[in-house]
C-alpha cells in the first residue's frame, strides 16, 4: 500500500524560503516518478517538479530556478525546496507517486497524501 505524509507547510515571508517533506512508504523509487503538485481552490493542479527512478530531474518554467526536488533514499523521503517565495506560491501541496509516470504526459495523477498548507504573507 502506498502511503504518502506531506509536511513543512507554513506561514512564511515574501523572499523566503522553505522546505517540505514527504514520508512515503509502499513505494520503490527505482520504478516510481516521484514529484510535487499544488491546488489553489478555483484553479488548475499545477505540476512543480518530479524525480523519476533513475534520477532525471523536470521543473515547469514557473517554478525553474526557484524550486529544488530531491530524495533520501535511504530515509524514504521526498523534499522539496522553495525559494524566493512569492504571495502567488500560497497553497496546498502535495506529494506525487505514481509508477507509469504519467506527469512526462502533463498529468499529475497517482497517489497522493493530504498535502500540507503554505501561505506566504507579510
Amino acid at each position: 500500500e502506498v502511503k504518502l505524509v506531506e509536511s513543512g507547510g507554513d506561514l512564511v515571508q515574501p523572499g523566503g524560503s522553505l522546505t517540505l517533506s514527504c514520508a512515503a512508504s509502499g513505494v520503490t523509487y527505482s520504478t516510481y516518478c516521484m514529484g510535487w503538485f499544488r491546488e489553489i481552490p478555483g484553479k488548475e493542479r499545477e505540476g512543480l517538479a518530479v524525480i523519476e527512478g533513475d534520477g532525471r530531474i523536470s521543473y515547469p518554467d514557473s517554478v525553474k530556478g526557484r524550486f529544488t526536488i530531491s530524495r533520501d533514499d535511504a530515509k524514504n523521503t521526498l523534499y522539496l525546496r522553495m525559494a524566493s517565495v512569492k504571495p502567488e506560491d500560497t497553497a496546498k501541496y502535495y506529494c506525487l507517486a505514481d509508477d507509469r509516470c504519467r506527469t512526462r504526459l502533463g498529468l499529475w495523477v497517482g497517489y497522493w497524501g493530504q498535502g500540507t498548507q503554505v501561505n506566504v504573507s507579510s
